[in-house]
């Protein structure tokens, strides 16, 4: 679960520190299509899963 929150955390501040590419005169269609070709932008995806997995699939330990 902490790899998941670590991806998911340098995921979302990747789009954040991104939305600056707003300023340049880019529209949304220009940011979703450039943070698709980025690897940042599916470190939040992955790790969203990974946390999501984490809770729903409980790990047994000790048995």
């Amino acid at each position: 679960m902490l790899i998941g929150f670590g991806f998911a955390v340098t995921g979302g501040i990747s789009w954040i520190v991104y939305l600056n590419i707003m300023t340049f005169g880019s529209d949304a269609a220009g940011y979703l299509l450039f943070m698709s070709r980025r690897i940042e932008g599916y470190f939040l995806i992955g790790g969203m899963v990974f946390i999501i997995l984490a809770i729903i699939l409980p790990h047994n330990r000790g048995r």
